[in-house]
């Protein structure tokens, strides 16, 4: 389906914010979000949780979103437009909560028509329309935005309850001349938490490598990883093969991690990876090797060397001191 925020200006999703627990820049699937929202907030479901539209400039389009009361009790829900960023490197976004702040590049909150608040019967569900309209001078790229959705309480004045929230993230391609640009900045070999070439046992070995976008729009890196133990491929792992793709927004990085199977408890293997993103199908390749070598061949091994060095010490002394014998016997006997 991978950022520090500013300060007066981008607020981080407080903890008991439901949005915070479950979307992902690689965004969840409905089915995820739907138990973990009832779970927490026990109140609203939203879907789907992302959308992906191509709006041109001067044009327009309706994203429809569905909520879905979960209580026993009638709902009064307010929809909320709000910006998003790239979050953390792990694929969490970071929601602009404040009503009067914008993103300050790649906003789809200024596109966004209001959307009045609604009554959900218990147990019902309810389908809105979002209209966001494209300026006919908006620049090609990406811009990023959610319809976020908070019960009110009609009794004590509107109030929001923002623990309950839940959103569905919209991303927005305007097509035209746009910068595709990736760079994979790290690419490892780990067990557990540790990087390296060689390791003790094949157990918890994965590959973990990290993309920054550095261009105007979303990107998606695709590809197939494999394992190759001489010339035998022991291992593929099709990498982000899902739609829509985990993505990486613009100025922010994503990290993935890979776990390696089949790998056996010695030998030499060779990691090796292929990665495509952008609508020109641009490509990255990377290698990498290690071994595995078990703590017992090294003993073995460090024993080995050990009793081969005894044995050639042992042998020059034996041969040197038989050269001695025999010099002085020959030296005895031209006395005589």
């Amino acid at each position: 389906m991978l950022v520090n925020i500013r300060s007066g200006l981008k607020f981080r999703i407080i903890a008991g914010l439901l949005v915070s627990a479950v979307l992902s820049i690689g965004f969840l699937s409905s089915t995820t979000f739907a138990q973990t929202g009832e779970s927490a907030a026990n109140t609203l479901k939203v879907s789907p949780i992302r959308t992906d539209i191509t709006v041109k400039p001067g044009d327009s389009t309706v994203v429809k979103i569905t909520v879905t009361n979960l209580t026993a009790n009638e709902v009064h829900v307010s929809a909320i437009e709000n910006d998003f960023v790239q979050g953390d490197e792990t694929g969490t976004p970071s929601i602009i909560l404040d009503a009067n702040e914008y993103a300050p590049t790649h906003s789809l909150k200024r596109f966004m028509s209001p959307v009045e608040s609604l009554k959900i019967p218990a147990k019902e569900a309810k389908t809105i329309g979002v209209t966001i309209t494209v300026p006919k001078d908006a620049q090609a790229g990406g811009y990023f935005g959610a319809l976020r959705f908070a019960p009110t309480d009609p009794d004590g004045g509107g109030q929001v309850n923002l623990s309950a929230s839940v959103a569905s993230l919209i991303l927005l391609t305007v097509p035209g001349p746009v910068t595709e640009q990736l760079t994979l900045t790290d690419f490892a070999l780990q067990q557990g938490n540790k990087a390296g070439a060689d390791f003790r046992t094949p157990n918890d070995l994965k590959v973990a490598f990290r993309f920054e976008n550095k261009g105007n729009i979303q990107l998606g890196p695709f590809g197939r990883i494999s394992v190759r133990q001489g010339d035998k491929v022991i291992y593929e792992y099709d990498f982000n093969d899902k739609n829509p793709r985990d993505v990486i927004l613009p100025d922010g990085a994503r990290k993935w991690e890979v776990p390696l199977k089949n790998i056996g408890t010695f030998g030499r293997y060779t990691v090796n990876a292929t990665f495509t993103y952008g609508s020109k199908n641009q490509s990255v390749d990377v290698e990498r090797s290690f071994w595995v070598i078990p703590t017992a061949y090294i003993v073995a091994a460090i024993v080995a060397v050990i009793v081969l060095i005894g044995l050639i010490v042992g042998g020059i002394f034996f041969f040197r001191g038989r050269r001695q014998r025999a010099m002085r016997r020959r030296g005895g006997h031209r006395r005589r």
